[in-house]
Parts: C-alpha cells; sequence; structure tokens
C-alpha cells in the first residue's frame, strides 16, 4: 500500500533526524499539544504535552547521550491517514563518556499519526539501562544526566 510506504519513510527519516540532532525537521510533523512518555525514574523520565517542551527534552537527550544512536529494525503500520498507529522496534546504542561502549538499549516507539501529524508518541525501553547510562554520565561529570525530569 502506498500509504504504508510513505509512512514507514518519514518515520525511518525521523529517527535519522534525531541521529544527527535535526530537531526542527524532526518537529516540524509533531502538533503543538503532542503527548509523549519516556518511561523511567530518571532525567529522561516523564510525560510532556507541549511541541516547546518536547523540543526541551530532545536538546537534553543530545546532551547527556551525545553519540547515542538509534537503528531502526522494524517498522509496522496500522490504520488509515486520520489515524494510524505506527509501531517501531530500534536498538539504541551508545559510547558514554567513561569510555564505557556497552550502553545498549532495545525499545518500541508506538506512533500516533494524524493526517501525517504526529498527536502521542510513546516510548518503551529498558529503563535500567537508561538509568544505569545516565549514572555513569554524571559519574564522569555531567550533572544533567541525573537532572530534574523535563515535564509539562
Amino acid at each position: 500500500m502506498l500509504y504504508t510506504y510513505f509512512v514507514k519513510k518519514v518515520i525511518q527519516q525521523s529517527f535519522d533526524h534525531v541521529n544527527n540532532r535535526r530537531w526542527d525537521e524532526l518537529l516540524r510533523a509533531v502538533v503543538p499539544n503532542v503527548h509523549h512518555r519516556f518511561a523511567g525514574a530518571h532525567a529522561l523520565g516523564g510525560e510532556r504535552h507541549d511541541k516547546a517542551t518536547l523540543r526541551l527534552w530532545f536538546e537534553r537527550l543530545a546532551r547527556v547521550l551525545p553519540n547515542l544512536n538509534l537503528k531502526v529494525n522494524r517498522i509496522l503500520v496500522k490504520g488509515w491517514p486520520w489515524h494510524t498507529t505506527v509501531f517501531v522496534q530500534w536498538d539504541a546504542t551508545a559510547t558514554l563518556l567513561d569510555g564505557d561502549n556497552s550502553y545498549f538499549n532495545r525499545g518500541l516507539h508506538v506512533i500516533t499519526l494524524r493526517w501525517g501529524s504526529v498527536h502521542v508518541l510513546d516510548v518503551f525501553e529498558d529503563t535500567q539501562e537508561v538509568a544505569r547510562g545516565l549514572a555513569a554520565q554524571a559519574a564522569a561529570g555531567l550533572k544533567e544526566a541525573v537532572a530534574a525530569q523535563i515535564v509539562s
């Protein structure tokens, strides 16, 4: 189906934008009252309900895991243009500030699109691995890695 092909291409491109820290391009398709959930009791956890706060969150992500790389393994698209659910299975890798390159996380994004715009973005990952990575970054001197959550 042509619609599915288009959605998969756009979603892959959005992950490329994250990997290349292109926030303007990434957020172009996000509605002003987006709902973003990232599980965990750490500096990246919490919920955001607006585009401006989501940008702040992505900027923090880039600072606390500066060489994070997301590799998309699978994209599943369900629904029609007026209400589409997208499942994105991915692997994340990073080398931490102390030189440890063992950071690995496997996760799933569940994205709700309406007419091509992102309305809901739920992220499910190994929260213990995120907390471990952030603790290592803080121990190496990056205090923002243990800062309060960015929420709205």
